[in-house]
Parts: C-alpha cells; sequence; structure tokens
C-alpha cells in the first residue's frame, strides 16, 4: 500500500462550507495511479461523507485533480465553531490516505 503523500502534494482553499482540495501528483506514473485508485467515493469515505457530498474533477495538463467537499467545514470561515474554519489541517488528513 501507498500513501497519497508518496505520490502527490496537497493544497487547499475553502469556499462558505465547502472544502476544496488540489491533489497534485509527483509525475506522470502517480497521476495514472491516482485517476484509477482515487475516486469521488473514495475521498468520501475517507472524511466520513456521504458520495454525493464530494466532486471530483480532472486536470490532466497539469497532472493534478480537484476535490469539492461540501457541507465539511461547519458553516465556513465566518459561521464555524471550529478551530480549523479553514480546513487547511483536512488536506493533511487526506496525505494519509493508502492506496
Amino acid at each position: 500500500m501507498t500513501q497519497i503523500d508518496e505520490l502527490a502534494s496537497v493544497r487547499t482553499g475553502d469556499k462558505g462550507d465547502t472544502l476544496i482540495l488540489a491533489v497534485i501528483a509527483h509525475d506522470q506514473a502517480a497521476y495514472d495511479l491516482l485517476d484509477q485508485e482515487l475516486s469521488d467515493a473514495r475521498v468520501a469515505a475517507h472524511y466520513g461523507l456521504n458520495a454525493q457530498a464530494v466532486t471530483r474533477s480532472e486536470l490532466p495538463t497539469l497532472h493534478s485533480f480537484s476535490f469539492e467537499l461540501s457541507g465539511l467545514l461547519g458553516g465556513g470561515v465566518t459561521g464555524s465553531p471550529n478551530l480549523d474554519g479553514h480546513g487547511k489541517t483536512l488536506s493533511y488528513h487526506l496525505l494519509t490516505l493508502e492506496i
């Protein structure tokens, strides 16, 4: 098994209550493996969300994927009682996913 951390970097952003994760593969081989293994359903399960709450977009020319995770930030930056209202630490959680 391989962790995402060995294959890619992850950046994060937020829009209201939606966490946006950018997964940037280190090379073409890593992108190809992630393309096969890193589905929206798998990301949803890793974060404990319904599969419908996650949308995956492919950016093949950048060896990247974008995931939008709806309803994960507890109301967003201004509406969340969570310490990490932007969801920055949540990107590190994706790096621990084993594929």
